[in-house]
């Protein structure tokens, strides 16, 4: 015991000594127009590290304590573009002072944390589109899906459920496990059960585009959305939003973020509540179909322990009401010819009930960085009466998963460590590692009911499949970037990953008004699998507004067991993990002191042991095979223009050719190999240019009259493998014009202004179709404070 006492104060001893050894330094000054304007309420923030200051009402800032060294420093503030500045911090006192341009008057610069560091976007050696705050409220976006055109080559759609499917670069899966991973706030939301598709007080998204396995590890073959929202510091702040629209959309959003006690403990909270009418009519009940309401809830509590070390709690939370969730046509030409139209016996209003939490330690320290993430959450989502599952007036097929709380509750435990250089080192290496473990328990009970018109004068019954799965994984990362020179800078990453996986099945059958049979027992079935995940780059630094970059990555998405269905013989067989390698150059560019953007990037991917989902109906299970091979070839290009003070021009273009080279598909009792199909769910074409201007009408007031306009163009696409159910291409048009200040908004908004008639999203087999969003326009009101 005495040793182990002596172990722990040596231990704390040596923590000390690296708390505190290196010297530190006070860096103060003031943040203004070029005008000499106080900008009040500005943020100075030394980049990977907690050292974070907030200007006064006179624009003064101080930071104090800080270890001296090598700093990236970002200053940001609401309506200004953002700012960041390399520093060499050695005496014990810096005076730095900031001017800030409005926006509109150059470009803005973007700080990311897609390698899990904070890095200024253009400087990251790979593909990563961002999106501010700012430009979150120009495009309104309330839902992850609406970045569909805005990102190249990216491509997402639901079937109304609100569970989005997200392709990039034709890497894409509908199946539970994702091929794109989702992060909110650093934490994976692990697969489409847990998964929180809505927006809200959103600091900014980032978007990966390419294989980030080595950083980012299972499910992101394709690439990785990346949601950071808005976290509470030093000043008190807050928001109201009211949005009104036609088929009764209403959207309210308000926040608050305030110190508790001043440099120690913070407190964020939003809350959102949406409500709207279906777009579609029901013929069967000659009412509206899909009518949804939901309520989302974020939360902060921060504790800055010390300069170096804080803590972190966040709750989410997120409950959808949909009465109607599947609104669905058989038959793409139905669908389009009669739009908006159903005719659906069984209106089964789903309850779906996410909650996710965490606890983040970070500490920035002289030698290195830690931060510890653990995460738990959970989806209980269920249909309070049968659901149709032909999608028709007929009596034939229903979905039931009403079995209790039981059943139907996902819940997943994850935790991250990871170690990273230190903000203030001046070393030539730069890196980042550490370790990632998963607990996910599935217990899923549904029945497929078969009604009297597919029985006829035989006994109704249900049949009902009973699928348990526990799994478990655990993976070590490592990525650093070595400066050869001022010019030159060498990239390289590996990760290994480890899953087990244990599914158990059962079968039931119960007639109408008949006690429980047994048609399978427990049956179990267990599969592990490992992967290697490098990444390997070079990147040439022309000038420090240039940048060259070459990598390669590889990804891949988990293996898994097939569930029990309505084809016993599938039940219990495992399907190998899906990899992928990837390769591509790039360039990046500022001109015009920042006036002028241009991204562009090659790539070229290919796909082994693909995995190819099948929807089983009327089960609404989907089986997964290893059964192709796949390669993706494509191009991207991102401009951005700031051409005259207030006006600005957004342009993206991507181009993406994925290719099945063997894809062999089951065909009436037979294999059959559909080479050279086209992958599903990727538009050769996506396009989106905007244009805004922004009319300065009182300088004093920041009072600015703004004028927007959006036009996306999305390719021909297939939403199947066999390439029967496609869609053409077609444009959308959207518009949003208001007055706006420092402390309010009001907009009028309208979305597909042409009402464009367009399939969004088809169930490969059946071509059970939902369409895309027809016209809808309203009016926002939003307070700052």
């Amino acid at each position: 015991m005495k040793k182990i006492t002596l172990l722990i104060v040596l231990c704390s001893f040596l923590l000390g000594s690296q708390l505190y050894a290196q010297n530190t330094a006070q860096i103060s000054g003031r943040v203004s127009t070029k005008n000499g304007v106080a900008i009040p309420g500005a943020t100075i923030h030394l980049l990977n590290s907690n050292f974070i200051g907030v200007a006064d009402n006179d624009g003064k800032y101080v930071l104090r304590n800080v270890p001296t060294g090598k700093y990236t420093i970002g200053v940001r503030a609401l309506n200004y573009s953002t700012l960041t500045r390399e520093i060499n911090l050695s005496n014990q006192q810096m005076e730095l002072n900031f001017e800030l341009k409005q926006q509109g008057h150059a470009l803005e610069e973007v700080i990311v944390t897609a390698e899990k560091r904070e890095e200024s976007l253009q400087n990251l050696p790979l593909s990563v589109s961002a999106i501010s705050a700012r430009q979150a409220e120009e495009y309104r976006l309330w839902n992850i899906k609406q970045i569909s055109g805005i990102v190249p080559n990216l491509y997402s759609a639901n079937p109304g459920d609100n569970r989005n499917v997200t392709s990039i670069r034709g890497i894409v899966s509908s199946s539970y496990d994702p091929a794109v991973a989702t992060y909110v706030d650093g934490v994976n939301q692990f697969n489409l059960d847990t998964y929180i598709a809505q927006l809200q007080d959103v600091e900014r998204i980032e978007v990966l585009r390419g294989p980030s396995g080595t950083l980012y590890g299972r499910n992101a073959m394709g690439g990785v959305i990346n949601i950071i929202t808005k976290q509470p510091g030093n000043n008190t702040s807050g928001f109201a939003e009211v949005n009104f629209g036609n088929f009764n959309q209403q959207r309210y959003n308000l926040g608050f973020r305030t110190p508790l006690i001043k440099d120690r403990l913070f407190f964020g909270a939003s809350g959102l509540y949406t409500k709207q009418e279906g777009f579609y009519t029901n013929e069967f009940t000659q009412s509206s179909f899909d009518n949804q309401h939901s309520t989302m809830g974020n939360y902060y509590l921060k504790f800055l322990a010390s300069p170096k070390l804080s803590l972190s709690l966040n709750v989410k939370h997120n409950e959808n009401r949909n009465d109607g969730a599947f609104p669905l046509v058989m038959g793409l030409g139905d669908a389009l010819s009669n739009p908006f139209v159903l005719n659906q016996n069984s209106v089964g209003p789903l309850v779906d009930n996410i909650f996710n939490t965490s606890l983040s330690l970070n500490y920035t320290g002289s030698g290195f960085n830690f931060t510890s993430q653990s995460a738990y959450q959970t989806n209980y989502r269920y249909y309070k009466q049968p659901v149709d599952a032909d999608f028709s007036p007929i009596d034939g097929y229903s979905i039931v998963n009403n079995y209790g709380s039981e059943w139907n509750n996902v819940k997943a435990l994850t935790q991250e460590f990871r170690f990273s250089s230190a903000a203030s080192s001046a070393s030539a290496f730069k890196w980042v590692g550490g370790t990632y473990l998963f607990y996910q328990h599935s217990p899923n009970r549904q029945g497929t009911y078969l009604g009297k018109d597919v029985m006829g004068p035989d006994p109704t019954f249900t049949s009902i499949a009973t699928n348990k799965s526990d799994n478990f994984g655990v993976a070590f990362f490592g990525q650093g970037t070595y400066s050869l020179t001022a010019k030159l800078d060498l990239i390289a990453g590996l990760r290994y990953d480890f899953e087990h996986k244990k599914q158990s099945i059962k079968g039931e059958f119960q007639p109408d008004g008949a006690e429980l049979m047994e048609t399978r027992s427990d049956t179990a079935a267990t599969a592990r699998f490992n992967t290697f995940s490098p990444k390997a780059g070079i990147q040439y630094h022309l000038t420090a507004q240039s940048n060259l970059y070459g990598t390669y990555s590889r990804g891949f998405r988990a293996g898994g067991i097939s569930q029990l269905s309505s084809n016993p013989d599938e039940a219990l067989r495992s399907y190998e993990p899906e990899f992928s390698n990837s390769f591509e150059i790039g360039s990046k560019n500022m001109f015009f002191g920042n006036k002028a953007r241009v991204n562009l990037a090659l790539f070229y991917t290919t796909v082994n042991n693909a995995q190819v989902p099948t929807l089983l109906l009327p089960d609404a299970i989907t089986l997964t095979q290893n059964a192709g091979k796949l390669i993706s070839k494509g191009a991207e290009l991102e401009l951005g223009l700031n051409p005259l003070q207030g006006l600005e021009l957004d342009y993206n273009f991507g181009y993406t050719d994925a290719k099945y080279k063997r894809l062999n598909l089951p065909s009436n009792g037979t294999s059959v190999n559909f080479a050279n199909n086209k992958q599903m769910f990727t538009p050769d074409i996506t396009s989106m240019l905007a244009v805004q201007y922004g009319h300065q009408l009182s300088e004093s007031q920041n009072l600015k009259l703004v004028v927007r306009g959006e036009w996306r163009y999305t390719g021909k696409q297939y939403f199947d493998l066999e390439n029967q159910l496609q869609q053409s291409a077609y444009s959308l048009l959207n518009g949003r014009a208001g007055v706006s200040t420092q402390r309010f908004d009001i907009f009028v908004w309208g979305s597909n202004l042409d009402n464009e008639k367009y399939v969004d999203y088809a169930y490969s087999g059946i071509g059970a179709a939902h369409l895309g969003n027809p016209r809808t326009y309203g009016m926002s009101f939003r307070v700052r404070y």
